[in-house]
């Protein structure tokens, strides 16, 4: 085990953030912390690294843990370049290298005892400057820096000079070669394109230490992690296996809790009805039980209601109005900026229904096609035209139209007047918006709160055309997820750039994949997309993109021949055939005939789920006839015990001997009979 987080608590004010969180990391784990929007997870870790205290509780880390950590936010002030400040993680081996050459020089005009005392010295540096991998650093800083998205020529690019997410990948390029026994990364894949997410997360799979991630790319999560600790009201529990298996055991998990206190719940009911019902008998007896009832019931240990998460929180979206078939027409699109030509020709469309992702590396031009699409830049060549009846709503992070005086409520509610106030608050609590948050005035917003009430009102906009620019940043897991649903349920079209690959593959239909100037077209979704992208590309280029001569020698000619080539043509080189899964085809074949995959899949199961279920309902009207039954004769018995009670109390009676002792015998009877139907009630009532 290399570290162990035992009771930890920690407070802010009178909130509550952490309360008692334990879980371990054992040796070479990958491991992800998870969980909503302020749940404690970047706090969590900063008491673990020393940068913050907790109230209660203790981090104990293995003996000589050598520990590396990435926040989300770095502010490098180095005057070094980049490569320099990379390299300078290497100090040590370069001190030992320059060491190695200094006693070469030296040795060669030493003799006798300080020659050999010189040769054992550099025999030394030399076994361990190996062990080390000396003689490979260099190559290995230009392979992580590279791997993180840095080009050549950015390597002499000055720290100073950087934006905020290109030091955050200088930070993480750093940490990654410092090769520590555990590294805790803080959203690492924030600002890094698909190719870089993918080069770290093999770097991270094959990395000798442990590793502790916080996500919310849950593809990212999948791939790597084994372990996932989630934090969640205040609390912690753990999860074996990849986010995927998370998410399947924790809607298992919550749908037991959930079945566990409704059953709870019924139980609850069903006592407080007897209970009642024998005190309406108002006999010494059946008072007794109630009694006895009562007090077990008191000592029931009540379980609390599941919070379901998201009970409020799905959205639904529905155009106003029903477009054309054909939706996009693209023809012979280019755009340049300057001498940075970023595509020419580029040819495809869109059809009504379709699901479409346009993926990419950073700065290949993906945003750039929504701005052309949406008017806000003009193209140096081509035609853009929507279709009939084609209505677009559009979210760009950059170009929002909203009130800055306004409050985030009458933002939505202004905008939207038929919402009531219980309406508006579910669509801002879907893009956590919570609590007095929804007071707080648009100009106090961050670009990311900003950005996210933005896409609540396109949401909103029953528009039949949605055209997202990264519409997943800024969104936790859970409203990703929520996201996620309204477009799988949304009858109108979808166009969107992002980066996020598990969003990308639970709701795309189609992927385009902007690539050196060019659009490939697989009809599928990210999955599908892996699959077929080197097949594809091999047969566009005459090899893969991923091949390591791809941009460079040979490959790179080849590759502006193919461009050539490309130019030429009118439409966007395309996938051939569908996802190849038989178990997804057979499936959709069977949805399409109106028929649930599962049920169809367990068809011979479903007449004996049928007769099972008859057989239940015959028994439960068999225990209602039974129970009806038994309390019309306790009813008959108990009105015949009141009129015995009147009669032994008239004159007439109670001095005739022979006829007291005929009633007193009745009313024993009685009395006797009652005792039994009583259990008899009792036994039908108690029945599941």
């Amino acid at each position: 085990m290399v570290l162990a987080c035992n009771n930890i608590s920690k407070s802010f004010g009178t909130d509550i953030i952490l309360d008692k969180v334990s879980f371990h990391i054992n040796d070479r784990e990958k491991a992800a912390i998870v969980g909503i929007n302020g749940a404690g997870k970047s706090t969590l870790f900063k008491i673990i690294v020393g940068e913050m205290s907790c109230e209660e509780g203790e981090v104990t880390w293995a003996k000589g843990t050598r520990v590396g950590y990435l926040s989300q936010h770095q502010d490098l002030t180095s005057e070094n370049t980049i490569y320099d400040e990379v390299l300078s993680v290497k100090a040590e081996l370069i001190r030992m290298e320059e060491k190695i050459r200094e006693l070469e020089l030296s040795m060669k005009g030493a003799e006798g005892e300080e020659l050999s005392r010189m040769l054992s010295t550099y025999t030394n540096l030399n076994h361990e400057f190996e062990r080390q991998n000396g003689y490979a650093y260099r190559s290995e800083v230009t392979g992580v820096l590279k791997g993180l998205g840095f080009t050549q020529e950015e390597f002499t690019k000055q720290v100073t000079t950087l934006s905020g997410g290109q030091k955050t990948r200088v930070a993480l390029g750093k940490l990654l070669l410092s090769n520590p026994d555990i590294i805790l990364l803080d959203e690492p894949t924030n600002h890094l394109d698909m190719t870089s997410i993918a080069w770290l997360e093999t770097f991270l799979q094959n990395y000798a230490g442990a590793v502790v991630i916080i996500a919310h790319d849950r593809y990212f999560l999948d791939r790597i992690v084994t372990k996932i600790v989630e934090l969640e009201n205040t609390r912690a529990q753990t999860f074996m296996g990849n986010y995927s298996a998370y998410a399947e055991k924790k809607a298992a998990l919550r749908q037991e809790q959930i079945h566990h206190y409704l059953n709870q719940q019924k139980e609850i009911k069903h006592q407080e009805e007897v209970i009642a019902k024998l005190r309406s008998f108002n006999r010494e007896k059946s008072i007794k039980r109630a009694e006895s009832r009562e007090k077990m019931l008191n000592k029931m240990e009540r379980l609390e209601k599941p919070v379901e998460l998201k009970a409020d929180m799905n959205i639904r979206l529905e155009p106003r109005t029903v477009s054309g078939n054909d939706v996009l027409s693209v023809k012979g699109l280019s755009k340049a900026f300057g001498n940075n030509v970023l595509f020419t020709n580029l040819a495809f469309e869109i059809k009504r229904g379709e699901r479409v992702a346009i993926i990419g590396n950073n700065g290949t031009g993906k945003t750039t096609i929504l701005k052309l699409i949406n008017g806000l830049i003009s193209a140096d060549a081509g035609e853009i035209k929507p279709g009939a009846k084609v209505h677009i709503g559009y979210y760009d992070q950059e170009h929002q139209v909203l009130h800055m005086e306004k409050t985030v409520f009458e933002e939505i509610q202004d905008t939207y007047p038929n919402l009531d106030n219980t309406a508006v608050r579910g669509v801002l609590a879907a893009f956590l918006f919570t609590g007095d948050d929804v007071f707080k005035q648009v100009k106090e917003l961050s670009g990311g709160e900003r950005g996210r009430v933005s896409l609540a009102k396109l949401m909103l906009s029953a528009a039949n055309f949605l055209i997202l620019d990264e519409p997943t940043n800024h969104l936790d897991i859970t409203s990703k997820e929520i996201l996620e649903n309204a477009l799988l349920s949304y009858t109108g079209t979808v166009l969107y750039v992002s980066h996020d690959r598990y969003f990308i593959n639970r709701t795309a239909t189609r992927i385009l994949d902007l690539s050196c100037g060019m659009l490939l077209d697989y009809i599928g979704n990210y999955d599908y997309y892996l699959e077929k992208k080197p097949e594809v590309e091999k047969k566009y280029f005459g090899f893969s993109l991923a091949d390591p001569d791809a941009v460079t020698g040979k490959g790179s000619e080849r590759l502006t021949n193919h461009k050539q080539l490309y130019s030429g043509l009118s439409s966007a080189p395309s996938a051939i055939g569908k996802p190849s899964a038989g178990g997804q085809q057979k499936g959709a074949g069977l949805q399409a005939a109106g028929i649930p995959f599962s049920q169809a899949a367990e068809g011979s199961t479903g007449k004996q789920d049928w007769l099972a279920k008859k057989e239940e309902q015959a028994r439960e009207r068999k225990r209602q006839n039974d129970l009806k039954k038994v309390e019309a004769e306790i009813e008959k018995l108990e009105t015949r015990d009141a009129k015995l009670d009147a009669m032994l109390s008239d004159e007439t009676v109670y001095s005739d001997p022979a006829r007291l002792v005929e009633l007193n015998n009745e009313k024993t009877e009685i009395s006797a009979r009652l005792e039994v139907l009583m259990e008899e009630w009792e036994a039908l009532g108690t029945e599941e």
